[in-house]
């Protein structure tokens, strides 16, 4: 076995354990991953190093040395500035990932992705683009994700503040009101207002939790509810008289944006097909036929065109979204 194949044969074996971590890390159950957090913390041996930290045993040998590994990773994402910002990305969309398992899952995917380019057409150089590309394209995977679970968030926001009202009007304080909605509503405000009612538990005021919510949410609505909130307490009147009003208004800007996707849905998948539609026609005609591009990619004026065809996709997509993207 030559340097080559011991190198490619190493690469391959980090992609397929990459996707492993990825795959059954988001198979764990949430019993799992609470007794593995409260093990490092009172487990049956005191860790000396953060390297010893005991760990929960699941008796799946692969689920186990993946563990093992992204243990042995996360002192090292530590110490990065963009670990926190990528743990909280992984909040907002939805993922119940470490960093470091997150990080593990891109990384195989770009070595598995950049081994098979570059076996397909037998030249080494296009492997190392590659993990990059797939980099780029898991942060816009994340800013899906995210998008996706702030709509669901704005959907439940205008029954989450009739709860609210309903709450106070039974005699509850604002306080014992958010820990009824993080009981009662669904995920994923349910998540939002209890993690906003466990940080009240720890001593931090009520202005300052919905800020934090705030700034996790990004939601213009949900910002409206808290100013709303905050300025009641200041100047005072009935917060659930409020609150009712405010939930009218919401629902009634979701319903009509409601309206404006069902309008604009045959618009919006029009520019996605358009844009989308040649970039994959020719990725499967160089998979299935290597030089069918050959005279574009060795003449000048092929430059030219695939230059002047790219711009021109590009203002298209631009004009389409710029048409159906409508403001409530």
């Amino acid at each position: 076995m030559n340097l080559a194949s011991l190198v490619a044969a190493t690469l391959v074996a980090s992609a397929v354990l990459a996707f492993l971590a990825f795959f059954l890390s988001g198979r764990r159950s949430e019993a799992e991953e609470m007794a593995r957090r409260l093990n490092q913390y009172g487990g049956v041996a005191v860790a000396t190093s953060p390297t010893s930290s005991p760990r929960v045993r699941t008796g799946n040998v692969l689920r186990d040395l993946l563990d093992t590994v992204t243990t042995a990773m996360n002192p090292l994402m530590s110490r990065s500035s963009h670990s926190g910002k990528l743990a909280e990305d992984l909040q907002k969309a939805d993922l119940r990932l470490k960093s470091s398992e997150w990080v593990l899952a891109v990384i195989g995917a770009g070595l598995l992705v950049g081994l098979l380019i570059a076996l397909r057409y037998g030249q080494p150089i296009l492997f190392l683009p590659c993990p990059f590309v797939v980099w780029v394209l898991s942060g816009f995977f994340l800013k899906f994700r995210q998008r996706r679970r702030m709509r669901k968030f704005n959907a439940q926001l205008g029954d989450t503040i009739l709860l609210l009202s309903n709450a106070l009007k039974a005699g509850h304080s604002f306080a014992q009101a958010l820990s009824s909605v993080a009981k009662n509503a669904v995920p994923p405000i349910s998540e939002e207002f209890g993690r906003a009612t466990r940080e009240i538990a720890l001593g931090i005021s009520v202005d300052d939790a919905l800020n934090h919510m705030v700034e996790r949410n990004k939601s213009e609505d949900f910002d409206l509810l808290v100013t709303a909130v905050q300025i009641q307490r200041v100047v005072g009147g009935n917060l659930a008289e409020i609150l009712d009003t405010i939930a009218f208004t919401i629902r009634e800007r979701i319903r009509i944006q409601g309206e404006i996707r069902t309008i604009t849905a045959q618009a919006r998948a029009s520019g996605w097909i358009i844009t989308i539609l040649p970039f994959a026609l020719a990725g499967i005609l160089a998979l299935i036929s290597p030089g069918y591009f050959g005279p574009f990619l060795g003449d000048p004026l092929g430059h030219v065109l695939i230059g002047m065809g790219v711009v021109s996709i590009a203002i298209g997509a631009a004009a389409i979204q710029k048409i159906v993207k409508i403001e409530v």
